[in-house]
């Protein structure tokens, strides 16, 4: 194994000149804190829209169904339509509120908490 120079016993091998920095610059700069505008997730948006109309409309044919508005035939088809409707309604609901508090600047949200799809 070949032996390590060792800077504080020898000479240094290269001749470039060290100068010590200043006291008052801390090694920041002010671009390095600045926040880049938020990119909106369009298609989780949509997606999460349509999610939404399509568990609402779930839910509420499913309520029909059940509450006997509609002539069903076989009753036991309706709770199955109410149980999809919700289960299609709350990912869409809850994805649609980040992104309206997210879009009115609420503290703790914003777009970042949406998946988005990478193209």
């Amino acid at each position: 194994m070949p032996a390590r120079n060792l800077v504080s016993n020898e000479t240094p091998n290269s001749k470039v000149r060290y100068s010590r920095l200043s006291t008052e610059d801390d090694g920041y700069t002010d671009l390095q804190f600045k926040r880049s505008p938020p990119k909106v997730p369009y298609k989780a948006i949509a997606l999460a829209t349509v999610l939404f109309l399509i568990g609402s409309l779930l839910i509420v044919i499913g309520s029909l169904l059940l509450a006997g508005y509609f002539g069903v035939t076989h009753s036991d088809r309706t709770v199955p339509v109410l149980i999809i409707g919700i289960l299609v309604f709350l990912p869409g609901f809850y994805h649609l509120r980040i992104a309206y508090y997210a879009s009115k600047g609420y503290r703790g949200y914003s777009y970042d908490d949406i998946p988005d799809f990478d193209d």
